[in-house]
């Protein structure tokens, strides 16, 4: 049974934008999956730590039959590929970074896993990106997608012509 996946794309090292495509591509070529669409490159301001390049930031629609514990290993293993090593360091500059932001209308609250993203509605660099996407989304936990977007600016983000494909 398959389920619309919707996964965070960014980067801020060695060529952000072409590691955002790359990945884009390498979504689509994900094992039982399909991607849907994909919204248009952002540039955005790092959270955390400041000393560091703006993200290139995009958000993917994919249609999926893998578990998100699957899905996950197999995110973090094209973060790996792209030259990502996990420091233990939060919000620091990475290749890539690739996070499930909702598994169909799945709640999921592990260790190493939660969905609806924990941090998704605090984020103009996700809500605009999947605004592109899905504008009526109504996401567990948290409401309607355009309410969320009224409470959060983009003063910080700015849209670029660069689809993610």
């Amino acid at each position: 049974m398959s389920v619309i996946v919707y996964v965070a794309l960014g980067s801020n090292l060695d060529d952000p934008a072409n590691h955002v495509r790359r990945a884009c591509q390498e979504l689509g070529a994900l094992p039982q999956t399909r991607c849907l669409q994909y919204s248009r490159l952002y540039q955005s301001t790092p959270h955390g730590p400041t000393d560091q390049p703006d993200y290139i930031n995009a958000v993917a629609e994919l249609e999926t039959e893998l578990p998100p514990d699957e899905l996950l290993s197999i995110l973090q293993g094209l973060e790996k590929m792209h030259g990502r090593v996990r420091t233990g360091e939060h919000w620091g500059p990475r290749p890539l970074d690739l996070d499930i932001l909702l598994y169909g209308d799945q709640q999921v609250d592990g260790p190493d896993l939660q969905i609806p993203h924990p941090y998704m509605a605090e984020r103009a660099f996700v809500l605009y990106p999947l605004a592109e996407l899905a504008a009526d989304l109504n996401i567990p936990g948290y409401g309607l997608l355009s309410d969320l977007l009224q409470s959060c600016p983009a003063d910080e983000l700015q849209p670029l012509n660069d689809l993610c494909n």
